[in-house]
């Protein structure tokens, strides 16, 4: 309907807009159009004088069925584009080009967020550097994206982190009261260091140096109503048969749809929450 209407618009506009004498300026031959000279103008037709006459009411048409108003279409979501790795040592690139150094190799099941993507290659944050991936050697999937902007940008600086060595007790950002650090390097993290590191950067928040301290900030999230960008804590086999605040011994960010952020004994990664770490997971805090 809508199109029809455009159609009827723009034909109007063109009559307005075109001297009906146009249509007697040219004569027509066999050969083609013949423009009439410039002192000569098209013959007009005599005027007739119609007798008046009384013409019957035309016939009413029955009126036609409205259209149902559409209805509006819902919002469409925001998503954040991921890739998941198909095969092992495939190269992570400084340019999108196969000449370009290789700054590392991605494990077969390795995933990175996507920031951007153009001839075959997604482009991606690496041990704090833009990276590229090939198309061939990945397959992408989306996760819905928080309405809470600072969320975003908290994790758009864990994705900074994805691939920087996991280093245990390694020097925090700040103190746990926003006082930095000497010897603090963005090329090694722990789990609640990432973390600290992230929260500070992308919403300004400041949390603990440790998973214990961390804890006990924030706003305790049930499991039920787990969101993009809380704070999952758990127990590891050490703590595990400790109880209070001294169980805790790792940290994640959650992702959505059962994936996290984090770091784990060898690097910074995007996982999928596995049974054991379900078993392991004591509860959830929110910062922002």
């Amino acid at each position: 309907m809508h199109i029809k209407k455009s159609i009827a618009c723009v034909l109007a506009s063109l009559l307005l807009l075109t001297p009906l004498t146009a249509c007697h300026a040219n004569r027509k031959t066999q050969n083609g159009t013949l423009p009439l000279p410039p002192s000569l103008s098209a013959p007009s037709e005599p005027e007739q004088t119609l007798p008046e006459q009384t013409l019957p009411d035309a016939p009413s048409e029955p009126n036609e069925p409205s259209e149902p108003t559409p209805e509006p279409e819902p919002p469409q979501e925001e998503v954040a584009v991921y890739i998941r790795l198909t095969g092992d040592g495939v190269n992570i690139r400084a340019e999108n080009s196969t000449k370009s150094t290789t700054l590392g190799r991605g494990e077969k099941g390795s995933m990175y967020a996507v920031k951007d993507y153009s001839s075959g290659w997604y482009a991606i944050s690496y041990k704090q550097k833009t990276a590229y991936i090939y198309d061939g050697y990945a397959l992408a999937f989306a996760l819905e994206k928080s309405e809470n902007e600072k969320v975003e940008k908290t994790l758009e600086k864990g994705y900074f982190t994805l691939g920087t060595p996991y280093v245990y007790g390694a020097t925090r950002l700040h103190d746990g009261n926003g006082k930095l650090l000497k010897g603090f390097s963005s090329g090694k993290f722990d789990c609640s260091s990432l973390v600290q590191y992230a929260f500070y950067y992308g919403a300004g928040a400041i949390l603990g140096t440790t998973t214990r301290s961390q804890v006990k900030q924030g706003k305790f999230v049930k499991k039920s109503e787990l969101a993009r960008g809380d704070c999952m804590y758990f127990t590891n086999a050490d703590r595990y048969h400790l109880s209070g605040v001294e169980r805790g011994g790792h940290v994640a960010i959650y992702l959505g749809d059962d994936y996290i952020l984090h770091t784990s004994s060898d690097y910074a990664r995007i996982e999928k929450l596995t049974k054991t770490r379900w078993n392991y997971y004591i509860e959830a805090r929110r910062f922002v």
